[in-house]
C-alpha cells in the first residue's frame, strides 16, 4: 500500500506514527513544504518570555525520527496540484525547482490552517509579522529584542499570550481587537473582565472595539492607525485567526465556504481514498450539534491518529469535539469548554441559561485557600449542559475536562448534581465544585 501524506506538523505527524506502526510494510511518503514538521506555535509566547528558553525545544518530532522509521520524508517540496481520479500528485522540490508526478494508493491531507492577513495599507512595511511556525517564532524573538512599541493584532488565546509575554520584557505593549473584549470567543464577560483588569494592571494598552485601518512608516513600521486611534509601534504582530490552508483542493473536494474540508466521521472526504484531518478540516461540534471549523492542536493529534485507524476500513468513529481549551495569564489559570453563554445565545436556538458558583476550591480549615468561579451553561429544554468556564489563582482547569466529557455524553445537570467525586481537604471540599455549581442550576 502506498500512502502520500500532503503536510506535516500535527494530524500530519500523528497519522503517519501512528500509520506506520499498523501498516509497517506500507510505503508512506511525506511532502512538506518547511525543513521542520510537529513545531508547537501554542509555545511561541513561552520563548519570547524564556520561559522556554529554546524555541528549539517545541518541537516533539523531527523529519530525521521519522526517516529512521523507513518514512520517505521530503521536507520543502509543494505539492502543486492533485488528481482525484488518476491519483497523482504534482510536486516540486522547492531546493532544486525539480518538478515531478508521484502516485498513491492512499492520500492524506493535513494541509494545516495560515494566519489570517487583511490586505492593509502599509502592510508591506518591514516588522509586521505574523505568528505561526517556527520561522515566526524566531523573527519574533529576534526582533522583540531591539523594540520598545510592540502592537499586538487579535486577542484570542495566542494575541492574549504574546502581549503578556512581551509585558513581561518591559515592552510598551498595546492590544488591538475588534471585539469589545479579550478571549470573546472561549469566555463571557465576567471572565474577560477579570483578565483585561490583570492586562490594564500591569500597563498593557487595551485597544478594544477598534478597527486596523492602516500601518505608517518610512520602510519600517512605526504607527497603527485604527478608526479610533493611533499608537506607536516598532514592531506589530498579526494574530487576527487562521483560515483552513486549502487552495491546493479548491473546488475538487466538499468543502464549506471558507474553504474547510468536510469529512465524515471516519476522516473520509468527498473523493474514495484520500482523508483528511487537522486545521484543513471540519470538527463535529457536540455542544451546538453541528459541524464547525475549530482550528486547535488537541483536534489535530486526535483527528490524525483516527485517519491511521481507518485507513483501510472504517473502525473507529470520530467523537466530535467540545473545543476544550486553556490558558494561563499571570497568576490566574482559566479554562473553558462548549459554548460560552453568549455564543450560545447568538449561534444556536437552544433555551440557553447559566449558573456561576463562587467558592474557595478547599476548606477553609486548610492553612490557605483560594477562590475559584466556574461557570456552567446549560439548555433548560433539554436540561443538557453545553458549556462551562473556571478561572483561579490556583490551577483548577482539569475540571473543564471533566466537564467536555459530561457535555461530550449529553448528561444533564441533575445528572452532574449528584456525579460521584472524591474529597480531600489537601484538593477539594465535600461537594465538588461541579457538584455544587449543578446543584445551583436546580
Amino acid at each position: 500500500m502506498k500512502i502520500v501524506v500532503v503536510g506535516c506538523t500535527h494530524a500530519g505527524t500523528a497519522s503517519v506514527v501512528n500509520m506506520k506502526e499498523l501498516y509497517p510494510d506500507s510505503q508512506i511518503t511525506i511532502y512538506e513544504k518547511n525543513d521542520n514538521i510537529s513545531f508547537l506555535s501554542c509555545g511561541i509566547a513561552l520563548s519570547v518570555s524564556n520561559i522556554v528558553t529554546e524555541p528549539e525545544k517545541l518541537f516533539y518530532n523531527s523529519p530525521e525520527n521519522l526517516a529512521s522509521q523507513g518514512i520517505i520524508t521530503n521536507m520543502k517540496h509543494e505539492v502543486l496540484d492533485i488528481n482525484f481520479d488518476s491519483k497523482t500528485l504534482l510536486v516540486k522540490n522547492l531546493t532544486t525547482d525539480d518538478v515531478f508526478e508521484d502516485n498513491y494508493d492512499k492520500l492524506v491531507l493535513t494541509l494545516g490552517s495560515w494566519p489570517i492577513v487583511p490586505k492593509f495599507e502599509g502592510g508591506n512595511l518591514e516588522n509586521i509579522v505574523l505568528c505561526k511556525n517556527y520561522d515566526h517564532a524566531k523573527t519574533i524573538i529576534q526582533k522583540s529584542e531591539e523594540a520598545k512599541n510592540i502592537v499586538v493584532i487579535g486577542a484570542g488565546y495566542i494575541g492574549v499570550e504574546l502581549a503578556e509575554a512581551f509585558e513581561l520584557k518591559n515592552k510598551n505593549v498595546t492590544l488591538i481587537d475588534s471585539q469589545d473584549r479579550i478571549m470573546a470567543k472561549y469566555l463571557d464577560k465576567d471572565f474577560t473582565d477579570v483578565a483585561e483588569a490583570e492586562f490594564t494592571k500591569r500597563g498593557v494598552k487595551l485597544a478594544l472595539g477598534q478597527t486596523v485601518q492602516k500601518f505608517e512608516g518610512d520602510k519600517k513600521v512605526s504607527k497603527v492607525i485604527t478608526d479610533k486611534n493611533e499608537y506607536e509601534a516598532d514592531l506589530v504582530v498579526l494574530c487576527i485567526g487562521f483560515a483552513p490552508n486549502t487552495n491546493l483542493i479548491k473546488g475538487k473536494l466538499d468543502t464549506l465556504p471558507n474553504g474547510a474540508i468536510i469529512i465524515d466521521e471516519y476522516m473520509r472526504t468527498s473523493k474514495e481514498d484520500v482523508f483528511a484531518a487537522g486545521d484543513c478540516c471540519v470538527v463535529r461540534f457536540n455542544p451546538a450539534n453541528e459541524n464547525r471549523y475549530i482550528p486547535l492542536a488537541t483536534n489535530a493529534v486526535r483527528m490524525g491518529t483516527l485517519v491511521a485507524r481507518n485507513l483501510v476500513k472504517p473502525t473507529l468513529k470520530y467523537m466530535g469535539t467540545q473545543g476544550t481549551s486553556g490558558i494561563k495569564i499571570y497568576d490566574l489559570s482559566i479554562a473553558s469548554t462548549g459554548l460560552t453563554e453568549e455564543v450560545a445565545r447568538s449561534t444556536t436556538s437552544l433555551n440557553v441559561a447559566s449558573v456561576t458558583a463562587i467558592d474557595n476550591y478547599r476548606p477553609e480549615f486548610m492553612p490557605t485557600f483560594e477562590e475559584a468561579k466556574l461557570k456552567l451553561v446549560y439548555d433548560k429544554d433539554t436540561r443538557k449542559i453545553i458549556g462551562g468556564q473556571i478561572i483561579s489563582k490556583i490551577d483548577l482547569t482539569q475540571y473543564m475536562n471533566t466537564l467536555s466529557v459530561v457535555i461530550q455524553n449529553e448528561m444533564t445537570i441533575e445528572e452532574l448534581a449528584i456525579t460521584d467525586f472524591f474529597f480531600q481537604p489537601h484538593f477539594n471540599k465535600p461537594w465538588s465544585l461541579l457538584n455544587t455549581v449543578a446543584l445551583m442550576a436546580l
